[in-house]
């Protein structure tokens, strides 16, 4: 008898919001506040959504989805892009103002090769390798650091640890820096030209 005088003390347990219910009570103050109420409101219909309504107009905090190719969007200067044919043209006529870094770890290029020409330099193990002295970087990477006014163009596996890569670098000073955002994946289903160290 003590359990069912104690049940009709409580609360029913359809008012108390379970966490089943809590995404529509959250969703039912958001509708319900002034920005999201105009002309197009409806009502849902039926006992679990007797107070939630919807609305047609789009969420004003929705935004566009940045890929690895897009350039963000505080950034004052682009990196120049690259496409696989461009940047083949470069190799066939190599040009000393202009380095091409891969910057996969050293695993990657022992199992898949790299681009001709390309120094290795890992973005992920050593993301500190622009700001360090060229004294240092030559002992860790065991070739001189590439001069301030040289191009730079980077690539990795699939455009995003390059365009990190990018990024450090201008952080660092480099002005003239591009990117391969069609990566390692592009250049081998093109058939580019593959080395191995």
């Amino acid at each position: 008898m003590a359990s069912r005088r104690l049940l009709t003390l409580l609360p029913r347990a359809a008012a108390l919001p379970s966490p089943a219910t809590r995404p529509i009570i959250t969703t039912t103050r958001l509708i319900n506040s002034r920005q999201y109420h105009d002309s197009q409101t409806q009502t849902l219909q039926g006992p679990l959504y007797k107070h939630l309504t919807t609305t047609s107009k789009p969420s004003p905090t929705l935004q566009k989805r940045a890929y690895s190719s897009d350039p963000p969007a505080d950034d004052n200067h682009p990196s120049k892009i690259y496409d696989f044919s461009s940047l083949q043209k470069l190799i066939s006529n190599p040009s000393p103002k202009v380095t091409i870094i891969d910057s996969r770890e050293q695993g990657e290029l022992q199992q898949t090769g790299h681009i001709p020409s390309a120094i290795n330099i890992p973005v992920t193990t050593s993301p500190d390798s622009f700001f360090i002295s060229p004294e240092e970087f030559e002992d860790r990477f065991g070739f001189p650091r590439p001069a301030k006014d040289q191009e730079l163009i980077f690539y990795c596996k699939a455009g995003v640890r390059s365009r990190a890569a990018a990024q450090l670098a201008k952080q660092a000073g480099w002005e003239k820096v591009g990117e391969y955002p069609g990566s390692w994946l592009d250049w081998f289903e093109k058939g580019g030209a593959v080395e191995r160290s």
